[in-house]
C-alpha cells in the first residue's frame, strides 16, 4: 500500500503501535569502519614502507611520482571496474587492488608486498576521538558494533591499538559476500546484539552505503566526507542518546 508519493523502498515493517508511539532510545550504536573510526596510514608512509620491505630505491622524486600514479591510474575505467564489489571477498579485493598497482611504475613486481602492508595490523589508525567515545559508550551501557565493507576482519587492527574489547560485534562484508546498503548486514549486527533496529544508531562517512541502515529501520549519522588526520566529530553521537 502506497501511503506517500515519496515513500522510499523499506527493508523492515514496523507495527502501527510502533509507527504511532515515540521513538525508542538508542540502545547500540554501528560504526563503519575505514574513515569513521579508523583510517588508512598516508601514502608516502606506506610507499617508504614498501620500499623497505623489498629494498626498492625510492627517493622524494620517485615518490611524488608514484603518488600522482596512484591517483591517476586509479581513474582509469578498467581500474574502476575493478573495485565494483571488491569488498565482497578477500580475492576480489586482491584482484581489485593488483589491477591498480601493476598500472603503477613502482609498484610492478612487487604488487604482494604492496598488498600485505596495507592489511598490516597497523595500516590503520584509529582517529584521536575514536578511543574516547567507545569508552564513553560502554560506560553508558550502550551495545557496539561494527558495520563495515571490508575484505578481512577488521578486528586485527583494534586488536593491535586495544580497542578490541571496546566493540562488541563486527559485521564485515567479505562474511556475507555482500556489501552495503545490503539490509543483511544492518540486520546481522543488530541480531547478533539483540537490539531492535530501531533502537539502534549507524555512524559512517557515505551516504548511500551507511545512510542506508535507514531502509531497516535503523537511524543513521553521516559525518562529512573530507579527509581528516584529526577528530572525527564522532562525539556528536552522544547527542543521539540524550
Amino acid at each position: 500500500m502506497i501511503y506517500n508519493l515519496f515513500d522510499s523502498a523499506a527493508a523492515y515493517r514496523p507495527t502501527e503501535a510502533e509507527q504511532a508511539g515515540p521513538v525508542p532510545p538508542i540502545e547500540a550504536v554501528l560504526f563503519d569502519f575505514s574513515n569513521t573510526i579508523f583510517q588508512l596510514i598516508d601514502v608516502p608512509t606506506w610507499l617508504r614502507r614498501v620500499a623497505a620491505a623489498t629494498g626498492r630505491a625510492l627517493d622524494a622524486e620517485t615518490l611524488e611520482k608514484t603518488a600522482g600514479q596512484l591517483y591517476e591510474t586509479y581513474r582509469i575505467p578498467e581500474v574502476l571496474a575493478a573495485q565494483i564489489g571488491r569488498d565482497e571477498s578477500a580475492a576480489r579485493h586482491r584482484a581489485a587492488l593488483y589491477a591498480w598497482f601493476e598500472r603503477v611504475d613502482y609498484l610492478q613486481g612487487i604488487e604482494t608486498a604492496a598488498y600485505e602492508l596495507i592489511a598490516a595490523p597497523d595500516a590503520w589508525v584509529p582517529y584521536p576521538d575514536t578511543e574516547p567515545l567507545l569508552r564513553e559508550l560502554r560506560r553508558r551501557g550502550i551495545k557496539t558494533g561494527i558495520v563495515s565493507d571490508f575484505p578481512w576482519d577488521v578486528g586485527v587492527h583494534m586488536e593491535h591499538f586495544g580497542l578490541e574489547e571496546l566493540v562488541d560485534v563486527r559485521v564485515v562484508s567479505y562474511q556475507y559476500g555482500t556489501e552495503k546498503p545490503d539490509p543483511v548486514l544492518f540486520r546481522a549486527a543488530c541480531e547478533r546484539l539483540g537490539v531492535d533496529p530501531r533502537a539502534t544508531l549507524m555512524v559512517g562517512d557515505n551516504p548511500a552505503k551507511d545512510g542506508g541502515a535507514a531502509a531497516s529501520g535503523l537511524r543513521a549519522f553521516i559525518l562529512p566526507g573530507e579527509a581528516r588526520t584529526g577528530e572525527r566529530g564522532l562525539r556528536h553521537v552522544l547527542g543521539f542518546l540524550d
